[in-house]
């Protein structure tokens, strides 16, 4: 896969921002994906020897039917501390060696984190999009920010995530009676078709399918 890399990793949190805020403004969020969508993918990542070293998973599923075709594990030191809101800086690196090794490209990948929703509207999908130049949606299993209203029980029910104004996500239900997943768009995919993708690359668990198994990988498990 071509990989591009506009800036070198920062080694403070003031480089960070500044290099959030200057990628931010390239972040596209309507739909640029090319059909039709035959491949999607999921990236995740595990850490061993106490964080120190970083374990990072991508798993490519055909699509529709959603049947794992290829694999790749990378390993790295990691180098960036946990602090929410900067994920990307500590996980893609090690992201973009396993993506590297990969020879089937996928047409939508599927991150472990959140996109524009986001303090910055720039989460770890939109950075890894942007480095990729790739379709990227962001998967989150938890609230980073935002408000939404109460969500109805039922699978495929969503409520608009707000923050400030904006609608940055969608709070999803992918299972009836389990908790929901927080979607947004990563790069060159509006919300609509994010939402839609998740639904249908979701089977009977609550994450979809590019997401479990890539964890399943990182994780060893």
């Amino acid at each position: 896969m071509k990989i591009y890399q506009p800036h070198a990793w920062p080694s403070t949190l003031q480089e960070a921002i500044a290099i959030q805020e200057s990628l931010q403004t390239q972040v596209i969020t309507t739909d640029q994906l090319k059909e039709p969508v035959q491949y999607v993918a999921g990236v995740d990542m595990g850490f061993l020897e106490d964080g120190t070293v970083s374990r990072a998973a991508v798993a490519v599923l055909s699509f529709p039917d959603l049947q794992v075709v290829e694999t790749s594990l990378a390993y790295r030191p990691t180098t960036f501390p946990y602090i929410p809101g900067f994920l990307s800086f500590r996980e893609i690196p090690a992201v973009l060696d396993a993506l590297e090794k990969i020879k089937i490209t996928p047409h939508i990948i599927l991150c472990d984190g959140q996109g524009i929703a986001h303090p910055r509207r720039f989460g770890i999908a939109c950075h890894l999009g942007l480095l990729l130049d790739m379709p990227t949606i962001g998967v989150a299993k938890s609230l980073l920010i935002g408000k939404h209203e109460e969500l109805p029980d039922t699978k495929g029910s969503w409520q608009p995530l707000i923050h400030q104004g904006d609608k940055i996500g969608a709070v999803l239900r992918t299972r009836t009676g389990v908790k929901p997943v927080y979607v947004s768009s990563g790069h060159r995919i509006s919300l609509p078709t994010a939402i839609d993708y998740v639904l249908r690359c979701t089977l009977k668990y609550r994450l979809p399918e590019t997401t479990r198994i890539a964890d399943r990988l990182a994780s060893a498990r």
